[in-house]
């Protein structure tokens, strides 16, 4: 195995990473993933009961929209925090 320089370009090194570390952040990627997390979603777990019912996120919305309407529209909800 090679070991490597400690004079590679030259830089004089001050911090206690080895020289084989040189870590080449001009080849990083963002995270693919990022742009899919919506902040206006929320996540409920459903008890394995309900999911047997409500299989998909069609049908607890429509479901739960449903609900809403029968709900009395004088009635004062907090938001939650």
């Amino acid at each position: 195995m090679k070991k490597t320089s400690n004079a590679r370009s030259g830089v004089k090194r001050s911090d206690d990473m080895q020289p084989e570390y040189d870590f080449d952040y001009s080849k990083a990627k963002r995270n693919r993933f990022a742009g899919r997390i919506a902040t206006d979603q929320t996540v409920v777990l459903l008890d394995p009961e309900v999911s047997k019912v409500f299989t998909d996120s069609e049908s607890v919305n429509a479901a739960l929209r449903a609900l809403i309407t029968a709900l009395p529209k004088n009635v004062k909800r907090e938001a939650r925090k």
